[in-house]
């Protein structure tokens, strides 16, 4: 389970945050989460290096490819900054969190109190180091990875953040979107409906406008986690990852729009998108674990300034069929932002909630209740399904009992086929906001939309005192055998 006894948790202690992407990757290198990997070629090997090992165990290391063939010396690439918990831990700045369960708890712990801190605007930092103007710009410089197999094109952006301010409201808006180099200054950007980033760049365009853009490639770790969740229209993800920092992150203002970036970023680009400007996109291996959508007609930006810090890293994922190298911690931010939105809408006796990698995180959500009412297994559901953490791309959301681990498919199915009737437990949600990335989808459909199953694996509330008891010893009866006969047991 994840619920736990509130007291004696010390790893929730805010530790001294990393000042950037070097400091981080220096504290996760001295915690023994860091390989290091020379003479990789960026034409395949990269990503085939990250599905061996992320597919190799849980919590796998980062990779840093260094020496990287064909590429200018020095520049390198790197591989799951987040996904494992002792590096989730030194993102968020929980440092003594040991378990993924703590790190959920510390995510809501924080939230109780959480404030957005706003960024501060700096004059200068390590990203001015290099700018490279109009005809000097040249993506090709950079070890630009082709990721997979049947991709159409190297994408610079996979772990990336895609910077825009709304022409309306005058917030910035910072989020990950995959990006394609086309030339040595064009690159091709894929949004899904409805993302904010979509929404902003319509507004441009119905204007007959170019929008003004930034394209991160290589940044701290807390800024891609912060832009690849959902973090409310209207809100910047820099003052919401300032928030979980604990002090404001430096930006510097771009050149030719003032747009902000990352003082301590790696690589920026900056440029425009122009309207009706556009060219073949992808197939891009997703983290559905399909070639989802079909080459397609996607916006162009010109690049016109490449900023890029001396000996830089480009930050990559690599999404294929799950587990991917951000999965795991995609899962247990997921997890904690459900669980903070649904307590924040009303519902109590939440135990614990978990975005299982096997559904790609969004697909299979499971939540544990202790019931208080008829109709509460029913009502945690379907907030889960609807909330805005856990709306897009939902498919199927399993209410269980306490006593059930969420984090333990062996437990969830074994509470779906003893707790649940199908014809009186399982209910369907119609028409809900889906993406062109899930292959369920039609490639031609007129709007993206799925269903969702709503799932409620819970005793039923009326027969609570007299369901059959589970046929297991108890905790007390388990610890003073486990006690007796430890010298036969070993690590057992």
């Amino acid at each position: 389970m994840i619920a736990e006894n509130p007291v004696n948790r010390q790893w929730l202690t805010h530790a001294r945050p990393h000042e950037d992407l070097r400091e981080f990757l220096a504290r996760a290198e001295e915690a023994g989460e860091v390989r290091r990997i020379t003479g990789a070629s960026w034409d395949l090997e990269l990503g085939a290096l990250a599905e061996i090992v992320t597919h190799s165990r849980t919590e796998a290391p980062a990779l840093l490819f260094e020496d990287i063939v064909g590429a200018t010396k020095g520049f390198r690439v790197m591989s799951a900054s987040t996904n494992s918990t002792k590096r989730l831990a030194l993102t968020l700045g929980f440092p003594g969190a040991r378990r993924p369960t703590e790190l959920v708890l510390g995510y809501r712990e924080r939230m109780k109190t959480f404030e957005p801190i706003p960024p501060r605007i700096v004059a200068s930092g390590p990203i001015l180091e290099n700018i490279d103007r109009d005809d000097a710009v040249d993506l090709w410089k950079f070890p630009v990875p082709l990721v997979h197999e049947h991709d159409g094109g190297r994408y610079i952006g996979t772990e990336d953040l895609v910077i825009m301010r709304d022409p309306e409201g005058g917030w910035v808006n910072v989020a990950t979107y995959r990006v394609m180099v086309h030339d040595k200054n064009h690159v091709g950007i894929w949004m899904s409906p409805g993302k904010h980033g979509r929404r902003i760049v319509a507004k441009y365009h119905a204007e007959g406008r170019p929008c003004p853009v930034l394209i991160c490639c290589g940044q701290d770790p807390l800024l891609f986690l912060a832009a690849n969740h959902e973090v409310p229209y209207g809100v910047s993800e820099y003052d919401y990852a300032g928030g979980h920092r604990g002090r404001p992150f430096d930006l510097l203002l771009s050149e030719l729009h003032g747009l902000p970036m990352p003082a301590t970023a790696e690589i920026v680009l900056e440029g425009q998108l122009y309207p009706d400007d556009a060219q073949p996109e992808g197939p891009f291996g997703e983290f559905t674990g399909y070639y989802a959508s079909p080459q397609s007609n996607q916006p162009v930006i010109r690049i016109e300034r490449v900023y890029h810090r001396d000996e830089p890293i480009i930050t990559m994922a690599t999404p294929m069929r799950p587990p991917t190298d951000v999965s795991f911690s995609k899962a247990l931010v997921k997890s904690g932002m459900i669980w903070d939105e649904i307590e924040r809408a009303g519902v109590a006796g939440i135990k614990g909630i978990w975005c299982h990698e096997s559904g790609v995180v969004r697909m299979f959500v499971v939540v544990a209740i202790k019931q208080a009412y008829a109709g509460h297994a029913k009502q945690a559901a379907l907030l889960v399904a609807n909330c805005q953490s856990g709306a897009y791309m939902g498919k199927f959301v399993v209410v269980v009992d306490e006593d059930v681990d969420p984090t333990d498919l062996f437990d969830v199915l074994w509470a779906m086929c003893t707790r649940c009737d199908p014809v009186n437990d399982i209910d369907f949600v119609r028409n809900a906001w889906a993406s062109p990335l899930d292959p369920m989808i039609e490639h031609d459909a007129k709007s993206y939309v799925n269903s969702r199953a709503i799932v409620d694996a819970c005793r039923p509330f009326d027969r609570l005192k007299d369901f059959p008891k589970v046929a297991r010893a108890t905790p007390d009866l388990l610890e003073r055998v486990r006690n007796k006969f430890a010298p036969y047991l070993g690590d057992i």
